[in-house]
C-alpha cells in the first residue's frame, strides 16, 4: 500500500516524505533524487550566491527531475541582509510552486510575494503558538520541528512526541512532523501522533546524493544518539550540531565566564562550515545534525531510503500493529 495523506495530496507526490532545506547542502543533486523517489526535494535559495544563481539552481533542478521540488527561503534576523525578493523573484521566474520558509516574522512579506503567483508555503515552526500564528498568516502547511531536530530548535525545548500531538490538536492545515525522523518507525509514528508527513534534514545527508564529503556522511554514522552539542544557549539563538573536536571547543569557550559571540566566531563561521563540507576536513568548523544520528547505520541513494522506509512503515502497519489487536 501506498501512504495518501493531506500533505501527498497538496504537493503532488508519492510519499509523505520531505526533504529539509539545508544550507549548503540543498543542491540540485539532493532535491532531484528526493524528487525522483517520490519524495519532496528542496533547493536552499540562499545556498545560492545570488537571485541570478538561484534561478540557474532551478533550471539545473529540472533538468534532473521531472516531479515536483520545491525551495528553502530563510530569513534571518541580519544587519547585512541579503537580497530576500530577489530570491523571491528567482522562485516565481523559475516556476516553483512549493516554498519552504522559516525564520523572523518579516518572511511574511516574502509569503506575499509568492502566493500571489500560486506558490504553497511551508513554513516551519518550533512551538505551537507559532504555528497558530502562521496559519492565521495564510500559510498552507506547517513543518512542526521538535528539540530533537538539527539547526534551531527554539527555545522551548519540547520534544516531538509531546510537540506534535499538542500541534495536531490545534492546526487545522496540513502538518509535516520535523526533527529526529530517519525510518520506517518514525514515519508510522508521525502519523499516529496526527502529522500527515515528515520532513528529513540529518538523514538526508547520509545520503549518496548529498553533496557533503564523505568524511562528514561518516561522522553521522559514527555519532549516535548523544553525539550533538546544543550551542548559543546564552544567546538565545540555540542551534544543534554534531559533536566534534571543533563543537566540544565551542562548547569549552562558551562554558567561561562572560563568553561572548566573538569567542566562537572563527570556528562557527559559516564559511567554515562550507569548507568543511567541501574538503571533510572536521577541523575546518561545525557541522549541523540531529539526534536522529542514533538511528543512521548506512548511507543509501535517496531511493533506497524513501523506498525501504515506505515499505517497512507497511510492514508495521499490516503485521506488527494488526497482530496487538485484541
Amino acid at each position: 500500500m501506498a501512504f495518501k495523506t493531506r500533505i501527498t495530496e497538496m504537493l503532488g507526490i508519492e510519499h509523505p516524505i520531505v526533504q529539509g532545506g539545508m544550507q549548503s547542502v540543498g543542491y540540485a543533486e539532493l532535491a532531484s533524487a528526493v524528487s525522483n523517489a517520490g519524495g519532496l526535494g528542496i533547493l536552499t535559495a540562499l545556498t545560492q550566491p545570488s537571485p541570478t544563481a538561484l534561478r540557474d539552481e532551478i533550471e539545473r533542478c529540472r533538468a534532473m527531475t521531472d516531479k515536483p521540488f520545491g525551495v528553502n527561503m530563510t530569513v534571518f534576523p541580519t544587519i547585512n541582509a541579503p537580497d530576500y525578493k530577489g530570491y523571491a523573484q528567482a522562485i516565481i521566474d523559475g516556476g516553483v510552486k512549493i516554498v519552504e520558509t522559516a525564520g523572523t516574522p518579516a518572511v511574511r512579506e516574502i509569503w506575499e510575494m509568492l502566493k500571489s503567483h500560486g506558490v504553497t508555503i511551508l513554513h516551519k515552526c518550533t512551538a505551537v503558538r507559532h504555528a497558530l500564528s502562521a496559519e492565521r498568516a495564510g500559510c498552507d502547511i506547517i513543518s512542526i520541528d521538535g528539540f530533537e531536530c538539527a539547526g534551531h530548535p527554539g527555545e522551548d525545548d519540547i520534544p516531538g512526541l509531546i510537540l506534535i500531538p499538542a500541534a495536531a490538536d490545534k492546526v487545522k492545515i496540513p502538518m509535516l512532523a520535523s526533527g529526529g525522523f530517519g525510518d520506517r518507525r518514525g514515519l508510522v509514528a508521525a502519523l499516529a501522533l496526527g502529522a500527515d508527513g515528515i520532513n528529513m534534514g540529518t538523514r538526508f545527508c547520509a545520503t549518496v546524493e548529498a553533496p557533503i564529503h564523505d568524511n562528514v556522511k561518516q561522522a553521522y554514522i559514527e555519532n549516535d544518539e548523544r553525539g550533538s552539542f546544543l550551542i548559543f544557549r546564552s544567546f538565545k539563538n540555540t542551534a544543534r550540531v554534531g559533536k566534534s573536536e571543533v563543537s566540544e571547543e565551542v562548547m569549552r569557550r562558551l562554558s567561561q565566564p562572560g563568553a561572548q559571540f566573538s569567542d566562537v566566531r572563527e570556528l562557527v563561521a559559516g564559511a567554515a562550515g562550507r569548507d568543511l563540507l567541501v574538503t571533510g576536513d572536521l577541523s575546518k568548523g561545525v557541522f549541523w545534525a540531529g539526534m536522529v544520528q542514533g538511528l543512521i547505520h548506512d548511507i543509501p541513494t535517496c531511493e533506497q531510503l524513501i523506498d525501504r522506509i515506505i515499505a517497512d512503515a507497511e510492514a508495521i502497519v499490516d503485521q506488527r500493529l494488526a497482530s496487538l489487536r485484541a
